[in-house]
């Protein structure tokens, strides 16, 4: 039995390291290639070549407005991430916890949202846009995603587990509903809400579909839009190592929170019971 034991966990172990390899070899191969010489490659039996230079990452930055890219973008991500906040917060503490009409309704309402891809949204979301004269504005990227049903969900779930003797003794101590919703539920809520955040800047820097729709300007395009039109002008030439030097300049910032944050990620998703 032991023997089998063992067994299972080098085949799962060999697994996960496949699938490791899988993720790094071509993260790997970006970053060679960025550093190689202007105008040289990378090929697979060829990656230690003549020499490294940070050359390519010179020439990408003046290439495109890539300060501008990352101003839009942080700027982008840090209004998408406060709104949700304030209103998945919200939302979730009306329907862990007050009573009102129609409730279940519309938290089904609510639940249908994930199921319907964005991309099934941009003709209408388009509209109002259009309708606000907001297109080529970087409200016109943030506004689509005010709201969260996935981060109503969680909040939801994460404050339906507080005690209802902790929201009793704050009531007796004259709170209102805000001021226990700020002093008890969200101090219970704190991991639940590192883990949305998370989810939600990750997915927003890596957003392209929607800003290539409503932007047309590089004063107002995020990365994503700003890497693909750089990567078509510069495939006519097949630079390759100016294209991953410019594609490392995005990835950058998530890799580097993700190393220096690693055990805080994991951390976050185990205590908020995301899968």
């Amino acid at each position: 039995m032991t023997s089998r034991w063992r067994l299972s966990d080098h085949a799962l172990w060999l697994i996960l390291a496949a699938l490791a390899a899988s993720w790094a070899v071509p993260l790997l191969w970006a970053v060679v290639t960025s550093l190689r010489p202007p105008g040289e490659a990378v090929s697979v039996g060829s990656w230690l070549g003549t020499g490294f230079s940070l050359a390519n990452y010179r020439r990408a930055w003046g290439y495109a407005p890539f300060g501008t890219y990352y101003l839009n973008t942080i700027l982008i991500v840090t209004g998408i991430l406060s709104s949700q906040l304030v209103t998945i917060t919200l939302a979730g503490f009306a329907f862990a916890r007050m009573q009102f009409r129609g409730k279940d309704f519309l938290f089904m309402i609510f639940l249908l949202q994930l199921m319907v891809p964005a991309e099934a949204l941009v003709v209408p979301n388009y509209i109002t846009i259009r309708a606000l004269n907001l297109v080529d504005t970087r409200t016109a990227i943030i506004l689509p995603y005010v709201g969260s049903a996935f981060g109503t969900f969680l909040l939801r779930q994460t404050f339906k587990q507080v005690p209802r003797e902790l929201e009793e003794a704050a009531a007796i101590d004259g709170c209102g509903p805000l001021r226990t919703l700020w002093h008890v539920f969200l101090p219970a809520a704190r991991p639940t809400l590192v883990a949305f955040g998370l989810v939600s800047v990750s997915y927003h820097w890596n957003n392209f579909f929607w800003p290539l729709i409503v932007t047309n300007s590089p004063q107002v395009r995020p990365l994503t839009v700003g890497l693909a039109l750089f990567a078509k002008a510069v495939e006519a030439g097949a630079d390759w190592s100016l294209v991953t030097a410019a594609t490392v300049i995005v990835i950058l910032p998530l890799f580097a929170a993700f190393l220096v944050f690693q055990r805080q990620f994991v951390s976050s998703f185990l205590r908020s019971g995301m899968k």
